[in-house]
């Protein structure tokens, strides 16, 4: 496997979603200031959520559908996760 979509709460309460094949890597670029545009200037994020898919194309279509949801919604899936992020 190895395609993640992931959720990050951003230093402002905001949420980010993403997709990466190695979370560890991506969650440091992040906070380095190279990542997203947006999460930039709302350093630190904290990874909250995360699935993981086969292939990258699934983890694509996932990435899309949550971006569609409202805050609401992401804040649900998140908070009903089992377990430490």
């Amino acid at each position: 496997m190895g395609n993640f979509v992931y959720i990050l709460r951003c230093s402002d309460n905001t949420l980010y979603t993403g997709w990466t094949t190695c979370l560890e890597r991506r969650l440091k670029v992040h906070n380095s200031g190279r990542g997203a545009k947006y999460t930039r200037s709302r350093r630190p994020a904290k990874l909250v959520y995360y699935e993981e898919y086969e292939t990258k194309e699934e983890a694509l279509r996932r990435e899309c559908a949550i971006k569609k949801m409202k805050r609401q919604e992401k804040e649900r899936m998140i908070a009903e996760r089992k377990g430490p992020v």
